[in-house]
Formats: C-alpha cells, structure tokens, sequence
C-alpha cells in the first residue's frame, strides 16, 4: 500500500505538541531524525534523544487529506505549521524492509541476541529473542554490546543481578538466560519496565526478574547484587556510584557503559576507592566499558 509522508522542521520545545497531534490525526508511524547533522550520545535511561533541530516524520496513508491534515494542525496549535513538505513513498513493506536489517548477533562465546522472526543461528547456543522497541537496548550499540560480552565471560550461578537503567531488559535478560538465579532490572522509565516485562516473558524468565522504578530501588537493602552492570551515560554513572556500590556485596563484580575514551578518567575516578579496576574495554568510537570487583565491604561509605 502506498504511503505520505508530512516532515515538520521543529524544536525540542513544540515536539510533544507536535507527536501528539500526528498521532491524534492517525498516523500510522511518527520518526524523528536529526535537522542539524547534530552528533548526540545515547540518552540516559528515561530521556528521549533530541537534537536541536528535529525533523519530525508522520507516515500516512495514501488517500488522506493532507491540505485537512495541515489545516487541523495550524488550528490546534493557533499559529502556521513551522517550515513543511509532503512526499509520496514508494509502494513497498516498510515494516519487512526494515526487519530485514535486523539479523542475530552474537556476543561472546555463548550469547546469540535473535529477532523473534528469526531462527537461532545456533540453536543449542543462549539465545536472547528480541524485537527492537521504543526502549533502548538491542545489542547494536557498542556499549550494549560491550556489556553482553562482559556478562557472556562471566559464571553467573546462584547470582543476583542488577541492571540499572534497563531499557529494555536486554542485560538483566541475558543474565538470567546465561545462568543467574535472579535479576533485578530498574529505570525511571514506565516504558522501559513494559518493555522489560515484555521481553522477559517472551524468553521464560520473567519469574526469576523483579523490575523496578528507580524511585522504589531505593529501598533495596546494601548488598542486594553479585553482580551490577549500569548502562548509561557518565554523568549518571559518576552521580550514581554511592547508590551502586552500595547494591553491590563486596566481592562482588560491576561493569558501567555508556562512557567514551574521554569520559574514563572520571568515571573511575568515581569507583576506584572501592574496586580492583579491569582494564579499560574499548570498542568502536572510542566507546569503553570500565568494570572492576569490590574490594571494600563499607558499602555506606563507598
């Protein structure tokens, strides 16, 4: 079926305006892409990547009423419709030509991260099904996929894992699948709980996970973890290590992503009184993964 499509040229602060009024109108998809050629890094959990000058993107049918479309627009927001344009899409499969550049990926010696239409490459192998969603985190990303190696590496018997900043449970998932007793996955994210919940009950682990808002983490006891892996940005993981060293028993093994070559110093910085640090990870773009054991048993304090 052919498709419009209506680009909006708009800004961080009339967006939300702008995506619910798409969405109101009925459009079948809403995209936002970069207007500036902007560089940005992966949001922290929770937050939306926004550049400051944002294409927005609603995809409608064929036969909808554009000249309508704009007019309700301009209406609802008692101003003209910033800068504009309508195109006609080609007559394809939007959904199976994107599904086509999703493939299985593997990470360590063990883990396959496999779209659910798709069959495992390696079916005796741990395989994680996956559909990418609104909430970060299908293994695409250097620092996920930094992650995933670290905890393919690791023996996760009888441990509890945290994943702080879930997005869409991918790490606490692979945890359980590659052995852990139980994972604990949190974000100040609604969206990314569903999604984690979602996940966990499409690969058979949602019993041994407990999802949590960050707010109600809090209450979580000193040395709930065997095992923390944080992937966020550093900024949060500076600001956060008092709360995340704490979860973590001493002993116990942290990996923290989200960080580039540039940022290391002054993460480790943050950690280093209470941890044995590995060597730094490093991976494409200068993306790095800074992970340690605790040495320290004055998790208060650390």
């Amino acid at each position: 079926m052919p498709w419009q499509q209506l680009k909006i040229q708009t800004t961080p602060a009339q967006l939300d305006t702008l995506q619910d009024l798409l969405e109101s109108a009925g459009a079948a998809a809403v995209m936002l892409l970069d207007a500036g050629d902007q560089p940005l890094l992966e949001p922290p959990p929770g937050a939306t990547p926004l550049w400051d000058q944002i294409e927005l993107i609603g995809i409608f049918t064929a036969d909808s009423d554009m000249p309508a479309l704009i007019e309700f627009l301009e209406k609802m927001l008692a101003a003209p419709l910033p800068a504009w344009r309508c195109e006609l899409l080609e007559d394809k499969d939007w959904e199976r030509a994107w599904m086509d550049h999703y493939h299985p990926m593997r990470f360590g010696q063990r883990l396959w991260v496999v779209p659910s239409w798709t069959p495992p490459p390696e079916a005796e192998a741990v395989n994680l099904l996956l559909d990418p969603g609104l909430a970060f985190g299908t293994g695409t990303h250097p620092t996920t996929a930094l992650c995933l190696e670290w905890l393919d590496g690791l023996d996760l018997r009888a441990r509890c894992v945290v994943d702080y900043g879930c997005g869409s449970g991918i790490l606490a998932i692979a945890a359980l699948l590659l052995g852990a007793a139980s994972a604990i996955a949190i974000d100040n994210d609604p969206q990314a709980l569903t999604a984690t919940l979602a996940n966990a009950e499409r690969n058979g682990v949602s019993d041994r996970l407990r999802v949590l808002a960050a707010d109600d983490a809090a209450d979580l006891p000193a040395g709930s973890a065997d095992v923390v892996v944080a992937n966020i940005l550093a900024g949060p993981l500076i600001a956060l290590a008092p709360r995340l060293l704490t979860l973590l028993r001493p002993g116990g093994q942290i990996a923290l992503s989200g960080l580039i070559r540039s940022q290391q110093d002054d993460v480790e910085q943050a950690y280093r009184a209470a941890l044995t640090l590995d060597p730094v990870a490093v991976r494409e773009e200068d993306w790095c993964r800074v992970s340690g054991q605790k040495t320290r048993g004055d998790t208060q304090n650390a």
